[in-house]
């Protein structure tokens, strides 16, 4: 038998195990592993959970490429059926749907203070940058906020394809652009300054404008609208 094929989380001492770690320190502090044993719930005979959500990781790549499997891909992990794969596929779309919604309600965009309000307190003290796409109708007023990537901003994180696919779902007539730097300080980098050109090459293309991108810091804020970048 293998080794681990045989360990269970129960073989962890208590203050290591997921839902432990998850209560003590929030979800924040778990791995991609950990959180997706936590949905799947248990093991099977001989195939503990953790074994199996770190064959998913494998499997797939990344959570990404996890939450865009069908049930059949999922399912065909050992350990994985029908009603565990519909779990995880659930989840993810929460996860999605609740991007998706406005953070403010019937909150209008006036200006970028109005933006960094919107959104400041979900990404500010982020550990990594978290893109954020943040819709609006004609007359300016959020209809839904999405979270595009997470990680260090490059061309192949933050594609225009990807930051307009729920703009154009949503039929938004406008978007804002915005992310965080961990660093606290705004300053555009070389590699900001050229994702936002394309992508606003990119909307007029698509008869979507971008008005803005904020750049969320510690304690202040920049705005490529406020500087003459857009």
């Amino acid at each position: 038998m293998n080794k681990d094929s045989s360990f269970t989380v129960r073989d962890l001492p208590r203050q290591e195990r997921p839902r432990e770690r998850l209560q003590k320190f929030g979800p924040e502090a778990l791995s991609a592993q950990e959180l997706l044993a936590l949905v799947i719930g248990r093991g099977i005979p001989k195939k503990s959970v953790m074994s199996i959500a770190q064959e998913l990781l494998v499997k797939f790549g990344n959570v990404r490429a996890i939450s865009h499997a069908t049930i059949e891909e999922l399912s065909q992990i050992r350990g994985i059926g029908l009603a565990k794969a519909a779990q995880i596929k659930a989840c993810f779309e929460l996860g999605k749907r609740q991007d998706l919604e406005p953070e403010s309600i019937d909150f209008d965009i006036k200006d970028p203070q109005s933006v960094v309000k919107a959104i400041r307190a979900s990404i500010k003290d982020k550990a990594k940058e978290h893109f954020k796409l943040i819709l609006l109708n004609p007359r300016n007023r959020i209809i839904g906020i999405s979270t595009i990537s997470i990680g260090t901003l490059n061309a192949s994180l933050v594609h225009p394809r990807e930051v307009f696919k729920d703009a154009i779902t949503h039929s938004a007539a406008s978007v804002v652009l915005a992310h965080n730097h961990p660093s606290g300080d705004p300053e555009p980098s070389e590699d900001d300054i050229k994702i936002t050109k394309k992508l606003v090459e990119s909307g007029k293309i698509l008869g979507i404008e971008v008005i803005d991108h904020i750049i969320i810091g510690k304690n202040n804020f920049c705005s490529y609208k406020e500087r003459g970048l857009i």
